[in-house]
């Protein structure tokens, strides 16, 4: 029935290169975006931690801008691990 079921479905291999290759490139670009963010959070991290130095702001200030930086970065990880292991498609 393998074969019966593979010529009769032949016609649709086009149909299924094109989704497949629409998933492989949706993946692409959703790492690309995490990786571009994550980038971004630990580039805030870092100027935090030089207004640390100079001593410009409060330290309560910056701490809620720190807090709020590395919740950003856990939620992003964590979509990240959920769009890896398959939970969101």
């Amino acid at each position: 029935m393998g074969l019966f079921t593979a010529l009769l479905t032949l016609p649709l291999a086009p149909v299924r290169g094109t989704v497949w290759v629409a998933e492989k490139l949706q993946e692409q670009a959703e790492q690309e975006l995490t990786a571009r963010s994550e980038a971004s959070i630990q580039q805030g991290l870092m100027e935090i931690e030089v207004l640390r130095e100079e001593g410009t702001f409060d330290e309560d200030e910056l701490e809620q801008a720190e807090d709020a930086l590395v919740e950003q970065l856990m939620q992003l990880r964590g979509f990240r691990e959920e769009v890896r292991d398959g939970a969101i498609e």
